[in-house]
């Protein structure tokens, strides 16, 4: 939504859509040792502006996950057309900084990149 030029919203992902292809690993996901969805079935994103950068634009806003609201800001390819917008990145995060740090047998990183491929129309 735009406001005096400025573009604001609220992207909310259920903890639970989560498809690996996995079922063990998708169970864990939404277990109390990661996602914890019985408590947190959301995954908010919390968009505070969008300026152009880069060729692009830099989206700066607030990730909720498990509860816990970090800063996160990213840079992303903007293309439109057919009355389409369409925004693509790929967004570095730790997620230790929300709490997810359980890996059964140590392996995982705690560094994983989000990648978003979002498709906005008017309604």
């Amino acid at each position: 939504m735009t406001a005096g030029g400025r573009v604001t919203g609220t992207l909310t992902v259920a903890a639970g859509s989560i498809d690996t292809k996995s079922t063990m690993r998708d169970k864990d996901l939404r277990s109390a040792k990661l996602f914890d969805i019985a408590n947190h079935p959301d995954i908010i994103y919390t968009v505070d502006s969008v300026q152009p950068a880069n060729g692009g634009v830099r989206v700066a806003g607030n990730l909720t996950v498990r509860g816990r609201a970090r800063p996160l800001s990213f840079d992303a390819k903007v293309s439109a057309a057919a009355g389409e917008v369409q925004l693509d990145a790929e967004i570095p995060v730790n997620r230790a900084d929300f709490g997810l740090t359980y890996s059964p047998l140590r392996m995982a990183s705690l560094n994983n990149t989000i990648t978003v491929h979002a498709v906005f129309t008017r309604e």
